[in-house]
C-alpha cells in the first residue's frame, strides 16, 4: 500500500501561486547614495511602525541630478515644475497622517551642489510636511 502524493503537491503549489498573486510587493528604496565625508552623528532609525517619507537627490551615471520620493523617481532633464512634482509626492504619501508625524527625511549624494538640492528643500518647504530631518552615514562605509 503506497501513499498519494500528487494531491498534496498540488494543492502545495495553489497555496504558493495564492499568496504570490494576492501579497503587495512594495518596491524598495534602493538608490544608491554616496554621503558626504567626516559625518560623525547618525540618528538611528525611526520609530517601528512609522512610515516614512525619503526624499532622495542622486547623481545618475551621465552625470544629471534625479530625484526620488519614496521609490518614486523623477529625472530632472529641466527645472521647471520640479518643485511642484516633488511637493505633490510628497504629499500624497503625507496624507491622512497627522501633523505632528509628517517627517521627511531628506538623502543627499555628496556629489549634489547646493543648487541642485534646493529643489528637493522647496518641494518639502511647499509640501504638507511638518519636519524635515538629514539621513547621514555613520563610519566609514
Amino acid at each position: 500500500m503506497s501513499f498519494n502524493m500528487t494531491p498534496i503537491i498540488d494543492i502545495v503549489f495553489l497555496l504558493i501561486i495564492f499568496f504570490l498573486v494576492v501579497c503587495q510587493f512594495i518596491e524598495a528604496e534602493n538608490f544608491p547614495v554616496t554621503v558626504p565625508d567626516g559625518c560623525e552623528f547618525a540618528q538611528s532609525g525611526s520609530e517601528p511602525g512609522v512610515q516614512v517619507t525619503t526624499v532622495t537627490v542622486m547623481k545618475t551615471t551621465g552625470e544629471k541630478v534625479d530625484f526620488a520620493v519614496g521609490s518614486e523617481k523623477i529625472s530632472a532633464s529641466d527645472y521647471a515644475g520640479i518643485v511642484d512634482k516633488l511637493a505633490e509626492l510628497i504629499d500624497v504619501r503625507l496624507r491622512g497622517l497627522p501633523p505632528e508625524r509628517r517627517v521627511v527625511t531628506l538623502r543627499i549624494d555628496k556629489g549634489i551642489c547646493f543648487g541642485e538640492a534646493q529643489y528637493a528643500l522647496a518641494a518639502v518647504a511647499q509640501s504638507s510636511a511638518t519636519d524635515i530631518q538629514l539621513a547621514v552615514s555613520r563610519g566609514e562605509q
